[in-house]
């Protein structure tokens, strides 16, 4: 039996899964938080120990890697981390190569979710696909021809940080209005404290989940609030909403694939938000241009499946390579 070994290095969490090639379920998998103020080396630490753990003595075959940050998908060198220190330029194929004596693929996270949607989830027999996460961030990855498109220098999806709302708030990137300035959960939490701070006579039920202390206001207590029919948190969902939907709209236009997969804690935020995205989507585009919008099917194992994806095309080449030798 092949085992193929699946990590997902997240910003605040980690996940690794040792799977049979060729089979759909995983045969085990762990997932373990961050300690306060991470490294790399403490990421790497806890992640060769989960993936230790997991293998129980055995050997894999194959690596596959989703990690949250840029990626040289050629060489599997990571360029940064945005959440962890002292991941820039690190050789995280090479290290993990070395650790297990097995061939290793990485890619970013977003790429790597989109190739598991496809494979695995809400794209199965689609070829063409733009996976969007709306977590603490927003990111995307292509599947064109069934196959990922990382752009020329591996930046291809970077949908957070298109512009949606030229005057609007300013991003951490430094432009104004970006997506990820209002869809992401850390800003729509942001944007709710600012509106509550500019009305103090609303949003009681917010205040009350809050415990009147509106900088622990989260994304999850906006969505929580907004089911019960708070107003300005209603506003906050229906504003990512209509961000979501721009950009899808625009997207369509422009690259025209059948299915717009979304995927991250923020899209479980109710019908609002969801109604919202299809309806501005839907007005965005142009009447000729048709796409779907369907909720991720993998959950927060898309990453992880995404992984076990890459890890079957490197044993795919590797037992083409192995053939051709014999030949």
């Amino acid at each position: 039996m092949n085992l193929i070994l699946a990590l997902d290095f997240g910003g605040t969490k980690h996940a690794a899964a040792v799977v049979a090639s060729g089979e759909k379920h995983q045969l085990s998998d762990k997932r373990v938080f961050s300690p306060p103020n991470p490294h790399a080396q403490s990421d790497l630490e806890i992640m060769l120990s989960l993936a230790r753990e997991l293998l129980a003595g055995r050997e894999p075959r194959a690596i596959g890697v989703s990690f949250g940050g840029p990626v040289d998908a050629t060489s599997g060198k990571v360029r940064l981390s945005h959440h962890v220190s002292g991941w820039e330029n690190i050789p995280l194929q090479e290290i993990l190569e070395r650790e297990f004596g097995a061939p290793a693929s990485v890619d970013n996270d977003a790429n790597v979710a989109a190739l598991g949607e496809h494979r695995y989830g809400a794209g199965m027999g689609y070829n063409s696909l733009l996976y969007i996460t709306v977590s603490t961030g927003v990111g995307g990855g292509w599947i064109l021809n069934d196959r990922p498109w990382r752009g020329i220098e591996g930046m291809a999806g970077e949908i957070g940080h298109v512009v949606v709302d030229p005057t609007g708030p300013v991003c951490l990137c430094g432009k104004r209005g970006c997506l990820e300035r209002l869809a992401s959960g850390p800003y729509i939490a942001q944007q709710t404290k600012d509106r509550l701070n500019l009305h103090p006579d609303k949003g009681k039920l917010l205040r009350s989940l809050c415990h009147d202390n509106l900088d622990e206001i989260t994304g999850l207590m906006v969505s929580q609030a907004a089911t019960q029919g708070d107003k300005i948190a209603i506003e906050a969902l229906e504003t990512a909403g209509w961000a979501l939907g721009v950009a899808i709209g625009n997207v369509a236009n422009l690259i025209n694939p059948q299915r717009f997969i979304l995927g991250g804690s923020v899209t479980k935020a109710g019908d609002r938000f969801w109604n919202a995205i299809h309806h501005i989507a839907r007005a965005t585009a142009l009447p000729e241009v048709h796409f779907e919008i369907v909720p991720a099917a993998l959950g927060d194992k898309a990453p992880l499946w995404g992984a076990v994806a890459l890890a079957e095309d490197v044993l795919m080449r590797e037992q083409g390579r192995a053939g051709s030798r014999e030949q």
